[in-house]
């Protein structure tokens, strides 16, 4: 059972930026596949951003590519999603979630078997 916090959400202008953790225990980090998605109220879970358990592929959605990165440090058990140039359409509830999974990401939310409670980013103009 692994268990996810997420931390660095709050307020911030537009063009700032950033970084989300979220730090893991209970479980295996390094045997786990980790995604970053964000949801707001009436829209399904969009998933942003995606990394390998040993973090040799990474994916980034469209509509963050340029400005978002992802990383993790498996010694630290986390995971950090960097926020750059944020836009007012950024703001959402962002989670981050886990797959026991050897090569590769999920791109789906039912994929993952493990989530974190969110934390919120919220971006004014």
């Amino acid at each position: 059972q692994v268990q996810l916090v997420e931390s660095g959400g709050g307020l911030v202008q537009a063009g700032g930026s950033l970084r989300l953790s979220c730090a893991a225990s209970g479980g295996t980090f390094s045997t786990h596949a980790l995604g970053w998605f964000r949801q707001v109220p009436g829209k399904e879970r969009e998933l942003l951003a995606a990394i390998s358990a040993s973090a040799d592929s990474t994916y980034i959605a469209d509509s963050v590519k340029g400005r978002f990165t992802i990383s993790r440090d498996n010694a630290e058990n986390t995971v950090y999603l960097q926020m750059n140039t944020l836009k007012p359409e950024d703001a959402a509830l962002y989670y981050c979630a886990a797959e026991k999974r050897a090569w590769g990401y999920a791109f789906r939310a039912g994929s993952y078997d493990y989530w974190g409670q969110g934390t919120q980013v919220t971006v004014s103009s």
